[in-house]
């Protein structure tokens, strides 16, 4: 695994279990420092950010993107996490101060933070009309069990999910990480016995990046017994795509006649991304004058 790597995909040399696995402490940093979070919302959004970008790499396609959200009727309020096909990912979470005594075990109550009242929400986009939705309930509101259990249900697919986010007092972010391990069809019950033997006596992801482990080394760990190799290594990073095409093309899905009415309130809208708080201002009389004709009757007219 090339040193800037923090991702790898790996397989156990029979083909029976694939390895996802991946240091995300850069990516949750980048969140931290965009949104402000709290500690409980850090660890929070942090892991389902590490969840998507490993879901991101899953894709066929480095076109096709994946969007994960969590309703979970929460203080937190909304979480979402969207990656690219190269497992680039960007978050939001709508109230990113939240404040929350600790769980009885001095662990950050994230489960309480995002709440166990709603679903996980998978929408993949794989460039086709209609993107894949899957949606489950919530199970614990962790993040990780709510994962495995999509993939259970929605993907038929055994999983095991870990993910882990360690903030430091001061708010910033020590470590950051996960893995997920699938088992693809014609798994012995041998293999599936020695596999949960493995998980069950690893460390928590938080406590095996603290101590120095690597990414390889939770693939070797996970793995023992199976003679893992690497398929695959990547180099992931928190990256928001906006621009001003983006928000004039969100602007002009509108329709015109909603545009004139905001343009009569104001000539000036100002848009801010709410993944980079980035602010574009977009002059709605230019836009107005530039309006494609084709999209003259786009939204809006069926109203």
């Amino acid at each position: 695994m090339e040193q800037n790597h923090n991702m790898l995909r790996g397989i156990s040399q029979d083909g029976g279990v694939v390895f996802y696995g991946v240091d995300s402490t850069e990516i949750v940093r980048e969140m931290e420092r965009l949104h402000k979070t709290s500690a409980v919302t850090t660890a929070a959004l942090g892991r389902l950010l590490t969840a998507a970008s490993m879901m991101g790499i899953m894709l066929k396609s480095t076109q096709d993107s994946i969007t994960v959200q969590i309703r979970g009727g929460g203080p937190a309020g909304r979480l979402l996490a969207v990656s690219d096909g190269t497992g680039n990912v960007k978050g939001y979470v709508e109230n990113p101060v939240v404040e929350l005594p600790p769980r009885a075990d001095g662990h950050l109550d994230v489960g309480a933070a995002v709440g166990r009242d709603g679903t996980l929400d998978v929408i993949r986009d794989l460039g086709l009309r209609e993107p894949y939705i899957g949606q489950v309930p919530l199970v614990s509101g962790e993040i990780a069990e709510d994962i495995t259990r999509y993939f259970a249900i929605s993907e038929q697919v055994p999983t095991v999910c870990a993910l882990g986010v360690l903030v430091n007092p001061d708010l910033s972010v020590q470590c950051a990480g996960g893995f997920i391990v699938q088992l693809l069809p014609g798994a012995t019950d041998q293999e599936i016995d020695k596999l949960e033997q493995n998980i069950q006596a690893l460390p928590s992801v938080t406590a095996m990046l603290a101590d120095g482990k690597t990414v390889q080394d939770m693939l070797d760990m996970a793995l023992e017994g199976f003679q893992p190799e690497i398929l695959d290594s990547y180099h992931v990073t928190y990256r928001c795509d906006c621009s001003r095409e983006r928000v004039e093309k969100t602007l002009r899905s509108l329709g015109r006649k909603e545009v004139e009415r905001l343009r009569d309130e104001d000539p000036v809208a100002e848009v801010d991304c709410q993944f980079c708080g980035k602010i574009y201002r977009v002059d709605l009389d230019e836009l107005l004058q530039n309006w494609p004709c084709d999209a003259q009757n786009e939204a809006g007219e069926s109203e």
